[in-house]
């Protein structure tokens, strides 16, 4: 259909959304001043997002005073971010990128999640997988394949996803950060089927008020549909 096609081309966008910075001149605009890198965006985000909450893929209750076993979890990889930036390994660009140290630490693509889901998860693309394993555990709707180097979430969350990994691509698309098309696909339909539920949006408003910048896909998610037409995506 014509949509995806456009969709789709391997091109770059033509201006930039008022609401996310996506160039190199202005990428660190928009940014909470308070948060130079990963290590201050974790402890804010334990502070303020998260003293107590659910984990994202598996949906397991955690507070403050019991968080053994529950890390934070890149939704877009930051081994593609690496890729994208071409600034080494990911210690490397810690040292040398302070483009990376912002994209590491943009609240916006991070959800808690148990440990050894983040680390079965690793810098997978996401997919619906066949079958239902559930290799952890029955209560956790949570598939990897490491033979296809695939991943796939619960369907009650896959707009979420879909949202960070979009919200990512756009702002820092000119830094080199893209969605392949099969991926992109993907994303799209299961935007589309899962759309913002109120605790996203309320994640989008406390976010928006400690980094001073929001996740347009989630505040209009028409918007998607907008940006395809004008060409502003892939």
């Amino acid at each position: 259909m014509l949509l995806i096609a456009i969709y789709y081309v391997e091109d770059t966008p033509q201006s930039n959304s008022p609401t996310v910075a996506s160039n190199d001149d202005n990428a660190t605009s928009g940014y909470a001043d308070n948060i130079d890198n990963y290590e201050q965006a974790r402890s804010v985000f334990w502070r303020e997002l998260y003293p107590s909450g659910n984990t994202l893929y598996c949906d397991m209750p955690f507070d403050g005073s019991r968080r053994d076993g529950i890390n934070v979890e890149h939704i877009f990889p930051m081994s593609w971010a690496t890729n994208g930036l071409d600034c080494g390994t990911r210690n490397q660009c810690r040292d040398n990128s302070r483009l990376f140290n912002q994209i590491e630490a943009d609240l916006h693509n991070l959800y808690p999640s148990r440990t050894e889901v983040n680390s079965a998860r690793s810098s997978y693309a996401f997919a619906e997988i066949n079958g239902e394993s559930r290799q952890f555990g029955r209560d956790c709707d949570f598939e990897v394949s490491e033979q296809q180097r695939l991943a796939e979430p619960r369907p009650e969350i896959r707009g979420d996803v879909a949202r960070a990994m979009f919200y990512m691509a756009y702002r820092y698309k000119d830094q080199g950060l893209v969605l392949f098309s099969r991926q992109a696909r993907l994303l799209q339909d299961w935007h589309q089927s899962d759309p913002p539920g109120n605790s996203e949006k309320s994640r989008n408003d406390a976010i928006a008020a400690i980094q001073n910048n929001r996740n347009p896909f989630v505040d209009d998610p028409d918007y998607l549909n907008k940006l395809v037409v004008e060409g502003y995506f892939f």
